[in-house]
């Protein structure tokens, strides 16, 4: 694509949400997209920007239907207490980030195993992720050699 995806990413920021269309006609205005026309896709590919730079990943089937009905375990309704205030919202999701809580609190000194995995569910939720954890952990490792091994 005959896009400059480091210049693109200079000019954006967190505020960038796709909602402002002011401000996504300027953004188009000073990096249009760069392509002529559609293009399906119907294989594996890599988009590269106008410096070769690898943009996107397109990896077609690579969550199969199975993995992912399979892998619903972020709002299965039986691991979440339907909501008080409005009965509308998807159940919340859990953070399996390690030491996430202790993050965001100060005078915790032992990292702690989350509370949604010391319950009864804790061996369905693992079992229910762990399919999809180590294909994304694959595709990592591919993708970006050198945060898969910073994380081992």
């Amino acid at each position: 694509m005959q896009i400059d995806i480091a210049r693109y990413s200079k000019l954006i920021s967190l505020k960038d949400t796709g909602h402002n269309e002011e401000r996504e006609e300027k953004l188009l205005e000073r990096c249009p997209p760069g392509h002529e026309g559609t293009k399906l896709v119907e294989i594996p590919a890599t988009i590269l920007d106008a410096s070769g730079a690898i943009i996107a990943w397109y990896l077609p089937d690579a969550l199969t239907d199975a993995t992912q009905v399979d892998g619903n375990w972020r709002t299965n309704q039986g691991w979440f207490n339907p909501s008080s205030e409005n009965d509308a919202l998807t159940p919340g999701c859990i953070n399996l980030s390690p030491v996430w809580f202790q993050q965001g609190h100060e005078n915790q000194s032992d990292p702690e195993v989350s509370a949604s995995l010391k319950g009864a569910s804790s061996e369905k939720i693992l079992k229910a992720i762990a399919r999809p954890a180590a294909i994304a952990t694959a595709a990592l490792r591919v993708m970006h050699p050198e945060q898969y091994w910073a994380g081992l």
